[in-house]
């Protein structure tokens, strides 16, 4: 029981709406240098997106269609690896280049909890090139405490390994902290190390079973711009008006 002390972002969907013009394009760009037609369109992605990861969702897809049999495990791993890290190229160029907007009300947010005195952390499955683009490039302003990224842990989401993780980095406790996600992978993950969290949906979450999360929103939205709708939550208690705001949340989990 105790005052909210701390805000774990997720990155893809969150932070940015990265998933559908980001890693989508990406990933098909990437097969294209390197040769290959195939690509995957929007409703392949959505699909794949059950899966964590960028190589196993690639991994996954190349099984289930088939594709390159005659290579051994080690070959498959190398050949995934360097696709992997083109793919990681071409998405932090979409990033820096401004073509991935950040999305409604994350800036503001986190520059409240900086005004708040909280602990901010970003718990991502991508990889640590891609958190660090974002993290100290677009939001080069914002005080992370830490970022925990895919391959810095074993298990990725649905897996609450990362959040357990974060919570170890942040010296808290679980009732302290409240973890802003857009899937239902993430939010079992955040929900396994027994967090609050707070859902923003996108085009790629928005139909999923996300009713595990505390809250729901459309977005965290802003004062002068896009406003977000309540799907779920104490309307009253959150005195919400289309925009979360940090002291909504600290009163709304504080205990």
């Amino acid at each position: 029981m105790g005052k909210l002390k701390a805000i774990f972002f997720d990155q893809d969907g969150v932070i940015i709406d990265t998933e559908k013009d980001g890693h989508r394009v990406a990933f098909n760009e990437a097969f294209k240098a390197f040769g290959y037609d195939f690509e995957w369109d929007v409703d392949c992605y959505q699909e794949l997106l059950q899966i964590a990861g960028g190589k196993e969702r690639m991994r996954h897809y190349f099984h289930e269609e088939g594709l390159f049999p005659d290579l051994s495990k080690e070959e498959e791993d190398k050949f995934i690896k360097d696709l992997h890290k083109k793919k990681t190229e071409i998405f932090i160029s979409l990033i820096e280049t401004g073509k991935l907007p950040l999305r409604p009300g994350i800036r503001r947010l986190m520059k409240e909890g900086m005004e708040n005195s909280l602990t901010l952390g970003v718990c991502t499955t991508s990889n640590e090139r891609s958190a660090n683009a974002i993290t100290r490039g677009v939001l080069k302003e914002i005080d992370f405490a830490f970022v925990l990224a895919g391959d810095m842990v074993k298990k990725k989401k649905p897996d609450p390994e990362i959040y357990f993780s974060g919570l170890e980095k942040a010296g808290l406790r679980p009732e302290e902290c409240v973890v802003i996600e857009d899937s239902r992978n993430g939010i079992l993950a955040a929900k396994g190390a027994g967090l609050y969290v707070v859902a923003t949906t996108n085009v790629y979450t928005e139909n999923e079973d996300l009713s595990d999360a505390d809250i729901i929103v459309s977005s965290l939205g802003d004062p002068d711009g896009e406003k977000g709708v309540l799907k779920k939550g104490d309307e009253s208690k959150l005195n919400f008006d289309g925009v979360i705001h940090v002291d909504q949340l600290i009163t709304y989990f504080s205990k």
